[in-house]
C-alpha cells in the first residue's frame, strides 16, 4: 500500500471530487486538446501559452486549430471553468501543471531541450506546495528525473511529499477521426509510486484508459519507441521504391498485396518524406542518449538517413519527367500540391513540402503551391518562404509545367489536376484514382 503525505491525501481528494485546478502550459496541437479533455472530465483548467495572441483568440472563442473542430474553442470560453492566460504569475494558483512544449532537433539532430528546461523553471518558480507536475514532450529516458526534477527540487520541494512528478506521453495525431485525445490510452509513469498514483488519477478523468507504467523512464522510452517503430518501417518502403521503381513494379501495389496477410505484416506506405513533430525528431532524441552509454544505434540513424533522403529523391524524379518534355528544372514552372505534413490538416511542423521547394528553388525553378489548410507558407526554424496559397484552376494548372502531388488532401480538386496536367508527380499515389491521365505520369 502506498504511503500518502498530507500534500498527497489533499491532492488525492481534490482529484476525486474534482475540484484541483490544472493548468495547461502550452496550448498548440497537444496542449489544446487536453485542456478540453480535462474540463470536460469536470475539472478548472487554467490554459498557459507565452503567444498572447493565442490567449487573445481563446478568450474571445476564435478557433486557431481548426482540425480539432469549429466548436471546442467556443465552448471552452464559454465556461467559466477555463482561464486562458500568457502570465506565468497564475500558475501559483494550480493544483497540477502539465507541460506541452515543443522538443525540436537543433541543427545537428541533438535534442533541443531549451522549451522543457525554460517551462519547468517557469513552473519551478510559481510551484506551490503539494503540486503534481507532469510532463508530455517527448524526449530522451531520463529527461524527467534528471533534467527537470533537479530544476523543480530548487523550490525546496520534496519528491513523494510535498512535490509529484510523472512523465505521460502526448498521443495526438492531428486529423485522425476514429480516435481522439479521450479515446487514446494514456501512458503515465511517476518519479516515484505516490506520483504514479496521482497522476494516473488526473489523467484517468479526462482519457478512458489511463494504463500506470513502472516508472518515468519505461512511459519515455515507450514513447519513443512508438515512433522508431513507424519510422523503420516507413524507410523500409521507402527503400523499396526506388527499387521496385527501376524494375518497373509498383510499389503501391506491392504493399496492398501483402497487406492481405492476416498476421505478422502492417502496411505501411512510401512519400515524399517524413512530416510533423513525432516520426522525423523523436527517433534521434534516442540515437542522441544512446551515445552516453557507449552505444550507437546503426538501425535507427539508417532509417533517419533513408527518410531523409526523399524529398531530393522527389527532385530528382521531377527532373526525369521534365527530361521526358524536353525541359529542365531550372526556369520551369512547379505547383506543389499540398505543403501540410498529412493530409486534411493546416500542420507544417516538419513537412517534407519544406525541403522539396527549398531544393526545386536552388535548382531554378519557379516554384507555387496550392494547399487550401495553409494560405500562407508560415516560418520555420529552417526555412523562410515567402509564399501564398494559389487557387487551383484549369489555368493555372495548364501553366505549370509540371505539378508535384506532395499531400493529398481531400479538398485538392484531383481530378482537375489528372485532366489538365502536363506532368504529374505523385508521391502519395493519388492519381491513380483517375487513370489513365491525359498527360504525363510519374511516381515518386
Amino acid at each position: 500500500m502506498t504511503e500518502f503525505s498530507e500534500y498527497a491525501k489533499s491532492l488525492q481528494q481534490k482529484l476525486e471530487n474534482r475540484t484541483a485546478t490544472i493548468a495547461v502550459v502550452g496550448l498548440g496541437y497537444v496542449g489544446l486538446p487536453l485542456a478540453r479533455a480535462l474540463h470536460d472530465g469536470g475539472f478548472t483548467v487554467l490554459g498557459y501559452d507565452r503567444d498572447a495572441e493565442k490567449t487573445r483568440m481563446l478568450i474571445a472563442g476564435e478557433t486557431y486549430l481548426h482540425h480539432l473542430g469549429d466548436d471546442l474553442v467556443p465552448a471552452l470560453a464559454a465556461s467559466d471553468r477555463f482561464t486562458p492566460t500568457d502570465d506565468a504569475a497564475e500558475l501559483s494558483k494550480a493544483d497540477a501543471v502539465i507541460l506541452c512544449v515543443p522538443s525540436p532537433l537543433g541543427q545537428h539532430h541533438e535534442p533541443d531541450m531549451s522549451y522543457i528546461r525554460d517551462s519547468t523553471e517557469m513552473v519551478a518558480e510559481h510551484l506551490r506546495p503539494g503540486c503534481l507536475v507532469a510532463l508530455e514532450s517527448t524526449t530522451y529516458p531520463g529527461t524527467t528525473r534528471g533534467d527537470c526534477l533537479p530544476i523543480l527540487e530548487r523550490s525546496g520541494r520534496k519528491l513523494g511529499d510535498d512535490l509529484f512528478v510523472a512523465f505521460s506521453p502526448e498521443r495526438e495525431d492531428p486529423g485522425r477521426k476514429d480516435h481522439d485525445t479521450r479515446s487514446i490510452p494514456k501512458l503515465v509513469g511517476g518519479l516515484d509510486p505516490v506520483s504514479t498514483e496521482l497522476a494516473q488519477m488526473m489523467y484517468a478523468a479526462a482519457v478512458k484508459n489511463a494504463v500506470a507504467v513502472e516508472s518515468a523512464e519505461v512511459a519515455e522510452s515507450a514513447k519513443l519507441l512508438e515512433n522508431i517503430y513507424r519510422a523503420v518501417n516507413i524507410a523500409l518502403v521507402n527503400e523499396l521504391k526506388p527499387v521496385l521503381q527501376s524494375m518497373n513494379i509498383d510499389v503501391w501495389k506491392v504493399v496492398q498485396a501483402a497487406a492481405t496477410k492476416p498476421f505478422g505484416f502492417q502496411a505501411f506506405y512510401p512519400g515524399p518524406g517524413l512530416g510533423g513533430h513525432c516520426i522525423p525528431i523523436d527517433p534521434f532524441y534516442l540515437t542522441w542518449k544512446a551515445k552516453e552509454f557507449g552505444h550507437h544505434t546503426r538501425f535507427i540513424e539508417l532509417a533517419g538517413e533513408i527518410n531523409s533522403s526523399m524529398p531530393g529523391y522527389v527532385v530528382a524524379r521531377t527532373g526525369e519527367a521534365l527530361n521526358e518534355r524536353g525541359k529542365a528544372i531550372r526556369g520551369s514552372r512547379i505547383l506543389i500540391c499540398g505543403i501540410a505534413y498529412k493530409p486534411n490538416v493546416d500542420d507544417i511542423r516538419e513537412t517534407p513540402a519544406a525541403e522539396i521547394i527549398r531544393q526545386l528553388a536552388e535548382l531554378g525553378a519557379n516554384v507555387s503551391y496550392h494547399d487550401p489548410h495553409v494560405p500562407q507558407f508560415p516560418s520555420m526554424r529552417k526555412y523562410q518562404f515567402k509564399m501564398e496559397n494559389i487557387d487551383l484552376n484549369e489555368d493555372t494548372v495548364r501553366s505549370a509545367d509540371c505539378v508535384i502531388v506532395v499531400t493529398d488532401h481531400d479538398a485538392i480538386d484531383w481530378e482537375l489536376i489528372a485532366k489538365h496536367g502536363d506532368v504529374v508527380v505523385d508521391t502519395r499515389n493519388t492519381m491513380a484514382a483517375f487513370a489513365p491521365i491525359q498527360g504525363l505520369l510519374y511516381q515518386a
